[in-house]
Formats: structure tokens, sequence, C-alpha cells
């Protein structure tokens, strides 16, 4: 499988590199709203995923799969990567694209762990995926107990505990009464195609204000549950909640 030529119908064989000064200056160009420059971008990193695509090469998934998922987390650090700070980007995208395949490898296994576990390691993960986006680099695992207040020990048995092993039916965090899935955190690919086939203001206005302004920036603006929770001031759970109520309603006029 690591000796493949050919994935998802690209000749890795042949993939183009960019010199520092050649990422630097795409890059500017890329931020400006450059689309062909973005897609070149991409492009011409795709032998980066391909090498961290190599350290799950022991993993039953094919390697067509892993790759893909790793140009997502490829492109969501073009998205969220920061020129301003003096960082390269392969140090800051590299975390990130390893973070996107271990997702979704996680994602795809049904052995189950302690809810304590998971609460400690969604705890751990969202703060590590607010100290990456904020520092453009992967924090250690000191930083995140600090940001955190978790135990230094407990950060660390409780991402190994889950490395390999979350379903997508159980709870990862749970917040009083609320309750947030794997699969919560999963963009709902059916909406994208519903909104296509609904007038989009006359769908938008059956909602409240909470759940049409949670919708616009969750598949309008791209943005997470977390950093939506932390725009509009209440917790994760409970923009899963009421995106999900959304989504619901404007689905019953498709039917």
């Amino acid at each position: 499988m690591a000796n493949k030529v050919y994935i998802c119908g690209v000749n890795t064989s042949n993939l183009p590199t960019l010199s520092a000064k050649e990422a630097e200056e795409l890059m500017k160009k890329v931020k400006a709203g450059d689309e062909e420059a973005r897609e070149r971008f991409i492009y011409c990193n795709m032998k980066l995923v391909l090498s961290i695509c190599q350290y799950f090469t022991e993993k039953k998934e094919s390697l067509d799969d892993i790759f893909q998922i790793g140009c997502i987390g490829l492109i969501k650090a073009i998205d969220n990567f920061n020129i301003d700070l003096n960082v390269r980007f392969s140090t800051y995208a590299v975390p990130m694209i390893k973070g996107e395949i271990k997702r979704y490898l996680r994602d795809n296994t049904l052995v189950r762990v302690s809810r304590s576990l998971r609460d400690v390691a969604y705890q751990a993960l969202k703060s590590r995926d607010k100290l990456t986006i904020q520092n453009q680099i992967e924090p250690t695992v000191e930083q995140i107990a600090e940001d955190t207040g978790l135990d230094r020990k407990d950060i660390i048995c409780a991402l190994d505990a889950i490395s390999d092993t979350i379903s997508l039916d159980e709870p990862v965090y749970n917040e009083g009464e609320d309750a947030i899935l794997m699969e919560d955190q999963l963009v709902d690919s059916t909406m994208n195609s519903d909104f296509e086939k609904l007038d989009l203001k006359q769908a938008l206005e059956l909602l409240n204000e909470r759940e049409r302004q949670i919708l616009l920036l969750r598949y309008f603006i791209g943005k997470t549950q977390i950093e939506i929770s932390e725009e509009i001031g209440i917790s994760q759970a409970q923009v899963s909640r009421l995106e999900k109520n959304a989504i619901a309603s404007m689905k019953k006029l498709l039917m």
C-alpha cells in the first residue's frame, strides 16, 4: 500500500513541491482570494499529505481514503493559516493533517471507552485545536494542561485511550444534561444539496433568530461548533442541539 503510485487518481510520483519563497508568495495570493493560487497551493502540498499518510500504512483503511482525509486536513490548514505569524506553513499543517486522519480513524471504530476519559479527551482536543489556530503550532501537553486546568497525566491517558476507539454514536463530551456525539461534529453532507432545492430566504425565515445565525455560521461561513459557541456565548452542546433542530425544521419543507 505504501508503494502505491496512483492514489485517488493522482499520480503521486509526479507531485510538484514549492520552495519556501514560492510557498510564501503563493500563500499571499491565496489569502488575497486568488482561487487559482489556492488550487495550485493545495496540489503542490499533496506530497506533504502523502508523506504523513505513511505513518498510517499499518491501519486497515485504504490509502486512498486516508489520503483524501489528509487532503481535507490540508485544506483546513490553508484556510486557517495566519501569514502574519512567523511560522512555516508545513509546521502548522502537519499536526492539522495528522489530526484530521486520526479523527477519521477514530470515527471508524466501534470500541468504547469510559465517559470520564471521553470528557477529558474532548476538553483536551478542544483546547489543542484552539491553541493550534491561535499560535499556528501544535501545543504541548503542558500547554493544554495549563489551558484546561486538567492534570497532565490525565490528558495523556485520555488521549491514548481514544486514539483508535471512539464510535460515532457515543457521546464524547457532556455539559450538564446535554451530550455531544462524535457524529455531531460532522457537517451534514445533505444540507448543501437541500439548500439548493429551497428558496433560501423562505427556508431561513422558518427558523428563530439564533437557529438562523447558527446555520449561517456553520454552513455558509464554515465555522465549527466550538467557534460558534465562543462567538455567540452558549455551550457547544447547545449549538449542536439548535443546529439539529434547525436542520430538522428545514428538511420538513422538503417532504
